[in-house]
């Protein structure tokens, strides 16, 4: 993996460390991240420091993926997704002061390999979304996913399982 920093008016990437064959479209901003062989990453995606994107994903226009997110090889991931890593966040303390980097403590989430997040899901912290599962459009997964399971709604809620396609 080579580290990259190229700022134009189209992209910003500051620290990134990119795969071969990686392709980025425009107005994408990452940052102190990682993005492995082969991965796409759509047009208005915004990517935190920390973060890993295994190899062959496809990171679907205007989705967010912030700090502590983990994404394993050949995950699709939809329009629009939201991750999330703070349980309780604020913008101030109790005092008033503005909240910094040392006041909040980063939830780490993971999908893993070939999982599939439909556009416009929310994906709260501090869960795994198993191998091979899928994640319905519009859905807010506030719990893990089992391995190969489907599910949908808000909160999520399984549907049924899938056979796993990636053995």
């Amino acid at each position: 993996m080579e580290t990259v920093t190229i700022t134009t008016d189209r992209l910003s990437l500051k620290n990134v460390r990119l795969g071969s064959e990686v392709k980025i479209f425009d107005f994408v901003n990452a940052y102190g991240c990682s993005i492995d062989d082969g991965s796409r990453i759509g047009a208005f995606v915004e990517i935190q420091k920390g973060v890993s994107i295994g190899k062959n994903c496809k990171i679907s226009s205007h989705s967010f993926i912030c700090e502590g997110v983990h994404i394993g090889n050949n995950t699709f991931v939809g329009h629009n997704v939201t991750f999330i890593n703070d349980k309780f966040p604020r913008a101030t303390n109790d005092d008033g002061s503005l909240q910094t980097a040392d006041d909040w403590t980063c939830i780490e989430t993971f999908v893993e390999e070939g999982a599939s997040i439909g556009s416009s899901a929310t994906i709260l912290c501090g869960l795994r979304i198993g191998q091979g599962a899928i994640v319905g459009a519009g859905s807010v997964v506030t719990k893990d996913v089992p391995q190969n399971a489907v599910v949908a709604g808000n909160p999520a809620r399984i549907i049924k399982y899938v056979e796993n396609i990636l053995i």
